[in-house]
């Protein structure tokens, strides 16, 4: 996929978290409130839009999408970084759950600058010299719009695999082909 990074719209890219019913179980599942099932959470990073370019691990359905964000964060940049796609100077769009002193460390040691509404929960201040652009936010749309397609995928919309592994990559799978399908290319090629 290196040579389609050309395709790509890096302006800004967006970060949201989805998860996903697990019906048969099996490793990182456990009961989401909100979802009322078991589930399992997968972060997504996307460019301007909507191609998804970095996916976290998935995680039990239990955490929030900062559980264990440096990881996740260093799991996602590892992949820009195999794929030669730099990250210095990228705008991110999140919504106010990544509002979080942690996450805001570990994007600035990247270059990357976090665009998120304040989130009091977290133990951010109204106060604070963090500004949001709100034009650039309107952006995150896409994502919300990549998490909708997702959802139009049986395969991934409810878990029916048990490992990580292979739920995983399902993933990616789906993820090129959409990536080729909105590029107008010719999958068969």
């Amino acid at each position: 996929m290196k040579e389609f990074k050309r395709l790509l719209d890096l302006s800004t890219a967006q970060l949201d978290g989805t998860h996903s019913p697990a019906k048969r179980g099996g490793e990182a599942v456990a009961y989401q409130g909100r979802k009322k099932c078991k589930t399992t959470n997968i972060l997504l990073l996307t460019d301007r839009k909507g191609i998804v370019v970095a996916c976290g691990k998935p995680i039990a359905g239990n955490h929030n999408d900062l559980y264990n964000i440096e990881a996740q964060i260093t799991e996602m940049l590892s992949q820009l970084a195999e794929s030669e796609i730099p990250v210095d100077g990228l705008f991110l769009n999140a919504d106010s759950g990544f509002d979080a002193k942690l996450i805001r460390q570990v994007l600035d040691k990247e270059g990357i600058m976090l665009n998120s509404p304040l989130n009091r929960r977290n133990g951010s201040r109204l106060d604070s010299d963090i500004l949001l652009d709100e034009e650039m936010y309107k952006e995150r749309f896409v994502v919300e719009r990549t998490n909708a397609w997702i959802d139009s995928c049986r395969s991934l919309l409810v878990r029916q695999d048990t490992t990580v592994s292979s739920w995983w990559a399902w993933h990616f799978i789906a993820f090129t082909f959409w990536f080729l399908r909105h590029q107008n290319l010719d999958i068969n090629s």
